[in-house]
């Protein structure tokens, strides 16, 4: 069977697994590149829903809004935060129809799959950004948002033809973020301190400022 007519020859669990954990990282990447694959005729089994053009158009722009909210100190984890239910229920819904194409994998379990593997490499990923973030310098969220993309675009583009290869790679990423989040713990939490104190702050002189008599 040839690669390019086909996702997967023997199951489209190991293309779940890979798009749920690229989509925890820049979901509109994914639907977006699945869906030129799909259109352009180099998948022949992505699903018709994500070819449309509509659909390609939002995630087109939506992509270049992450990109460079993505590369902005702060402004990235507040996205993230928003974020936080998107990544994993657009992980779910892109495995979900994957399955129903393929036939080979129930689709509430593909979902399941596909959004609970978004939904850890998104605490990954923000978790990461916490850390990254209590050092000043911009620098470092560029360079980590830059590698954050081409490293979803090399995966996902690789999976279409060696899935089971990709599903490995992306297990090892994201066990490989974890164990850099749990290292990265302590710079977390002061990074969470630090937002809290400045959101009292603001409260303070919002309060301040309401109650102030008029001159």
């Amino acid at each position: 069977m040839d690669r390019l007519d086909t996702i997967t020859s023997v199951s489209v669990l190991p293309l779940v697994f890979t798009s749920g954990w690229a989509s925890g990282i820049n979901a509109y990447a994914v639907v977006l590149l699945l869906g030129i694959f799909g259109a352009t005729g180099v998948a022949d089994d992505v699903p018709e829903a994500l070819q449309r053009p509509d659909v390609l158009i939002v995630a087109g722009v939506l992509f270049l809004c992450e990109a460079v909210a993505d590369k902005i100190p702060y402004v990235d984890s507040a996205w993230d935060s928003v974020h936080t239910v998107v990544r994993p229920v657009t992980g779910a819904v892109v495995a979900a129809l994957l399955a129903g194409e393929s036939g080979s994998l129930p689709e509430l379990a593909a979902g399941a799959i596909g959004g609970s593997t978004a939904l850890l490499s998104h605490l990954v990923k923000a978790g990461t950004r916490m850390a990254v973030n209590t050092s000043p310098e911009p620098v470092s969220n560029i360079v980590i948002s830059v590698a954050e993309d081409l490293g979803v675009a090399g995966i996902v583009t690789f999976a279409i033809f060696n899935p089971v290869a990709a599903a490995i790679i992306a297990g090892g990423l994201l066990a490989l973020g974890i164990a850099v989040v749990v290292i990265l713990i302590g710079r977390i939490r002061r990074f969470l301190r630090r937002r809290a104190q400045r959101r009292e702050e603001k409260r303070i002189v919002t309060a301040g400022g309401a109650h102030r008599p008029p001159g």
